[in-house]
């Protein structure tokens, strides 16, 4: 076999580094043997040590002193024990051991008996060439310069080197073109001139290497086809390169990784083809393929072929069916990280000399066929993770008695994990089903898998108790499992003994349902790297003694439980961790000194941990290397110091949540080289010292210092900050004008400086910050015409108010410009003149989509997801009749508010294509006319309030086909006739229509002329009729009684007994909060006015 052979000739290659047997025709002595070198020889070794920097010591026994005169001793040189010459010299760096400076090769011309020259991995040499006289070393077998930088070219005197074997100038940095005379290099076997700096047609003369056994050309700049047929070089085991190809009948392993490879340029002639069935191993992964074409050209290589791989393309379409038929000797088989789509052929599954199957990360979708069970003997890897596989685990699966790994992770499986899984599964080491919609209880049978060492169910809808796997395991004698993630499940009870998993290092069953205390048992898992508990119903107390043999824990999370931690004030623990969790379990009232010896932390959450203390100084000189940090909800004080001190630089941007503390002060300078900064909440009074003594731009990317009691004017030095996209000041106590600098924020996404005391108009800088989704301004004492240029520059803009100021002049047309519009609110200025009528450009207003009602908020940061990016923004609108701060508004509504200003004339028809409007407030101007019947096509309409206007006519028959409208305020107008009957119009009562002296209805207790007032008299029941109905109601007060007591206590009596019910019952609502407060009202009103009807 082709690859093995090759296998055996890299690993003779490496044996020259550590035996002294003929290699390739070198002969050294052996070790009992005594010879001295050469002077002359000697003193070339000398100048080449003083041509480069031996910082790393690697020529600390060259000296040049009466004791070590013998050069043959010295470290990396053999020398011929008959003849003294220095035959073998060895200078191979690497990662630690390396020289550097400037290469003098020419220094060595004296060693002209040299036979093996290893000068590879020394990246750090400088202006360094391959000399033309390297061509004079006439005995030179194996030459090896890789992963040293060089310049220039290869010289053609190489060609010279008649006894060469090996020739290895990958990763060298040579450029120019291939010289012709290396074809002349008649015994050369091995040649590797990957990733080097080439370019040029490839010299045919290399097809006279006949002896070539290996040759990589990958990774250069040829053009140009081929200019020899591979099958001139009849010893050619491997082959990679880039560009056009012609295979060889000898040919067995060709290797095509990186190489570009597109549809157009991977042609094969069909000579070729029909020479090919030698081929037993083909890459072509990582490359540009696209066509399913490929599958068809592939039948031609059913011969002998045992490994493909096409990972990594861009193939699209189905798997052949034929193609599982026609490849009856293959053992790998690599599709992974294409685009292929369709169901599995079932065909794949009568390979029965398979061993490697990975079609995962594609869009593969269907069943997974149940004859992949049935004849697959030799399987040892199964991948097909990431794709859209669905339906039930075929149970057949679990036969594969020589199953190693089974990933099935991310894909859309249901039903129950079979239980035949664990029954012959005597091999498998890793299994992954996480990522899918799978139920039930996790079986029993998989504890008897006793070499399983990777267990991931993680993400489904898991649930049951674990006891039951935890006690089959218990029969392995030396369980192997080091990797259990059971997260995000519904698996309740409580946590059982797993002292048993001696090798566990990786434990997660965080997000369940978890109850009671965590056993003690956690305590002997020495080899615990990681441990995740967060998100579930944990209780109790945890001491230092409980964690006292978990030496090489590196990550502890044990957030949102009701757990508390104790540590005495001398307590160190044993472990550095990584990352360390503990957000609301009990830590305080003090800040917790067993901190100050964690120096390794990257992350920490202790947020909402009861800590009523001043964070002490040694806490904050730890800081720079944490890179996120979450202490909000607690009442920490004092002022924070301002330190000198730089961010461990890591790539990743760093994140400190102080929000809602005690905190006072100024902000300090450090604080700004943060790229998620959250103060808001506390009693910081200046900023001037973290914006203007820092003029190094800085990466932050969001500020938010809401809610806190900063005064005076805005400091006017943003510029340093171009990277900020997120800037929250609202509810402090700034004053002056907006500063002129806050226009440099050319990235800029939100911006909020609501209920403030700013004057003067808005600057015109700002209409360099074109990405702004978010402008809100309200609540100040703003002047000024509304900028057209909001319109003409903030083409993102979703949310825009002005709301409660005094902004004067008429609505710009420009902002018609605003298509993804969602907020508008300019209400409460002293704006007049008329609606502009091209409302119809607010794109996003006039799609109908669904709202979300629940929105879960998370975390800014967790262990596993980081939600910095996403800024909360809250936003403070009138919704009915009342102000409201909502949390990230543009996920619940899209309204239009104008009222309370002197707007005039007639509302448009064109606000009746705003089919996704919510709110529209119009109420306190001087409109007239009639109200536009296109208004009755906003089906999502819930809140519509015209109130104190002038509008006249009556009132459009459109109005009542607005299902979904709550709210409604027409009072106060000039309107006339009678007010619409229809669906649910007759439940608003007077006070939505009073004001509008021609108008009638039922509603006002007021007839329409032309009503005719018909009573009809009441018939005197009849005998027979009140008995009925009496019995008629006795049976139903006594069904609804027992109803009642069926549902209530079915229902309460079971969550006032069980611990878990409850607690599921109680996040439920903790989780509605947001939906409530939004729609609470709404309910009421409806429900009032149904029971008074």
């Amino acid at each position: 076999m082709g690859r093995y052979f090759l296998k055996i000739l890299l690993a003779v290659f490496v044996c020259l580094d550590h035996t002294k047997v003929s290699v390739l025709g070198l002969k050294w002595p052996s070790e009992s043997s005594h010879v001295k070198c050469r002077e002359k020889e000697r003193q070339a070794l000398l100048n080449f040590k003083q041509s480069v920097e031996d910082q790393c010591g690697m020529l600390s026994t060259w000296k040049d002193d009466e004791n070590n005169r013998d050069c043959c001793g010295w470290e990396g040189i053999e020398c011929n024990n008959e003849t003294g010459h220095v035959e073998m010299l060895d200078l191979r760096g690497s990662e630690s051991h390396y020289l550097s400076g400037s290469f003098n090769i020419t220094s060595l011309l004296d060693l002209q008996n040299l036979e093996y020259l290893d000068l590879s991995s020394h990246p750090d040499i400088s202006g360094s060439q391959i000399p033309e006289q390297m061509g004079s070393f006439k005995n030179l077998r194996y030459l090896n310069l890789s992963y040293s930088r060089f310049i220039r070219g290869i010289p053609s005197q190489l060609g010279n080197l008649s006894k060469l074997k090996y020739l290895d100038l990958k990763e060298t940095g040579l450029d120019e073109t291939i010289p012709s005379q290396l074809g002349k290099l008649s015994n050369l076997q091995y040649l590797d001139l990957g990733r080097t700096d080439l370019d040029g047609e490839v010299p045919s003369q290399l097809g006279n290497l006949s002896h070539l056994m290996y040759l990589d050309l990958s990774g250069n700049s040829f053009f140009g086809a081929l200019p020899f047929q591979v099958g001139n070089l009849p010893l050619l085991h491997y082959l990679r390169l880039d560009g056009n190809l012609n295979f060889s009948t000898k040919l067995q392993n060709l290797n095509l990784r990186y190489c570009n490879l597109t549809d157009e340029s991977f042609v094969v002639s069909s000579d070729s083809i029909k020479n090919s069935h030698s081929l037993v191993t083909l890459d072509l992964s990582s490359n540009l393929l696209k066509s399913s074409s490929v599958f068809h050209w592939l039948f031609n290589f059913t011969t002998n072929l045992e490994s493909l791989s096409l990972s990594f393309n861009l193939i699209e379409g189905p798997i052949p069916v034929e193609f599982g038929k026609a490849m009856n000797f293959l053992e790998v088989l690599d599709f992974s990280g294409n685009k292929l789509q369709g169901e599995i052929p079932a065909s794949l599954g009568s390979i029965c000399t398979l061993k490697n199957l990975d079609l995962n990360n594609n869009m593969l979708e269907g069943p997974i066929p149940v004859e992949f069970g049935k004849v697959m003997n030799s399987l040892k890897v199964l991948d097909l993770s990431g794709n859209k596989l669905q339906g039930e685990i075929p149970a057949s699966l679990g036969s594969i008695c020589t199953l190693k790994k089974l990933d099935l992770h991310d894909n859309m499986l249901e039903g129950l994990i079979p239980v035949e899984f664990g029954k012959v599964m005597n091999f498998l080491e890793g299994l992954d089903l996480a990522g899918n919609k799978l139920q039930g209880k996790i079986p029993a049978s998989l504890g008897s898998i006793c070499t399983l060492k990777d267990l991931d169910l993680s993400h489904n809808n898991l649930s049951g108790e674990i006891s039951s796997f935890i006690q089959n395991s218990s029969r392995c004698k030396n369980p192997v499992l080091e990797d259990l993630n059971l997260s995000n499940n519904v698996i309740i009870g409580k946590l059982p003994n797993l002292s048993t998993f001696s090798s566990l290092r990786y434990l997660d069953l965080s997000n369940n349902q978890l109850t009671g205390e965590i056993p003690k048992s956690i305590g002997f898992l020495y080899e615990l790297l990681s441990l995740h508990l967060e998100e579930n119903y944990l209780k109790g107390d945890i001491n230092e003694l409980d964690l006292t043999n978990l030496w090489k824990l590196m990550e502890l999370d044990l957030s949102d439980n009701s757990l508390s931690l104790t540590a005495g004030a001398s307590a160190i623990p044993p472990f550095q961790l990584f990352i360390l969790g503990l957000a609301s379990c009990k830590l305080g009232p003090s800040f917790p000194s067993w901190l100050q010896d964690q120096r390794e932390l990257r992350y920490l959450d202790i947020s909402d941990a009861g800590i009523d203390d001043f964070v002490p100084d040694w806490f904050w000189n730890n800081i720079p290397t944490i890179t996120q940090l979450n202490m909000s909800y607690n009442s920490l004080k004092g002022p924070i110091p301002n330190l000198t001190m730089k961010f461990l630089n890591d790539g990743t941007r760093k994140a400190i949540i102080l929000n809602s503390n005690k905190f006072e002060g100024v902000i300090p300078t450090f604080l700004s080289h943060v790229g998620i900064l959250d103060l808001s909440e506390n009693k910081f009074s200046n900023l001037n010292i973290l914006l203007c003594e820092n003029t190094v731009a800085t990466d932050m990317f969001t500020l938010d210092l809401s809610n806190n009691q900063i005064a005076g004017q805005l400091p006017d030095c943003w510029e340093h900050l171009s990277s900020l996209r997120f800037l929250d000041l609202r509810n402090n106590k700034l004053s002056g004008k907006i500063p002129q600098s806050l226009g440099s924020l050319v990235n800029l996404e939100a911006l909020v400086l609501r209920n403030n005391s700013f004057i003067g108009e808005l600057p015109l800088t700002l209409k360099n910050c074109s990405s702004l989704a978010l402008l809100d301004v309200s609540k100040n004492m703003l002047s000024g015409e509304v900028p057209s240029w909001i319109g003409e520059s903030m083409p993102q803009l979703k949310i825009l108010s002005l709301r409660v100021n005094r902004f004067f002049g008429s609505v710009p047309v420009h902002l018609c410009y605003l298509r993804q519009i969602q907020v508008l609110d300019l209400s409460r200025n002293n704006l007049s003149g008329e609606i502009p009528t091209c409302l119809a450009n607010f794109t996003t207003l006039m799609e109908t989509s669904v709202m979300e009602r629940e929105i879960v908020k998370k975390r800014q940061i967790s262990v596993l997801e980081y939600h910095g990016n996403s800024y909360d923004s809250y936003l403070l609108l009138s919704w009915k009749g009342q102000e409201y701060e909502f949390w990230n508004p543009e996920n619940l509504l899209k309204s239009i508010d104008l009222s309370s200003n002197d707007l005039i004339g007639e509302v448009p028809k064109e606000v009746g294509y705003l089919l996704g409007l919510v709110s529209l407030n119009l109420s306190r101007n001087n409109f007239h006319g009639k109200i536009p019947s296109s208004i009755g096509n906003l089906s999502s309409l819930e809140f519509l309030d015209l109130s104190r206007n002038n509008f006249s006519g009556n009132i459009p028959f459109t109005l009542p086909n607005i299902d979904s409208l709550g709210v409604l305020d027409l009072s106060n107008n000039n309107l006339s006739g009678r007010i619409p009957r229809g669906r649910h119009f007759e439940t608003f009562d007077a006070s939505c229509f009073e004001g509008n002296v021609d108008l009638c209805g039922e509603q006002l207790n007021k007839s329409c002329p032309g009503d005719e007032t018909m009573h009809k008299p009441q018939e005197p029941a009849i005998d027979g009729e009140e008995e009925d109905n009496s019995i008629f109601c006795g049976a139903l007060y006594m069904s609804l009684g027992l109803g009642f007591f069926a549902g209530f206590w079915g229902l309460f009596g079971s969550m006032l007994f069980w611990q878990p019910w409850r607690i599921s019952y109680l996040r439920f609502l903790n989780r509605l909060i947001d939906y409530i407060l939004l729609m609470a009202e709404l309910n009421v009103v409806k429900c009032h006015r149904w029971l008074k009807g």
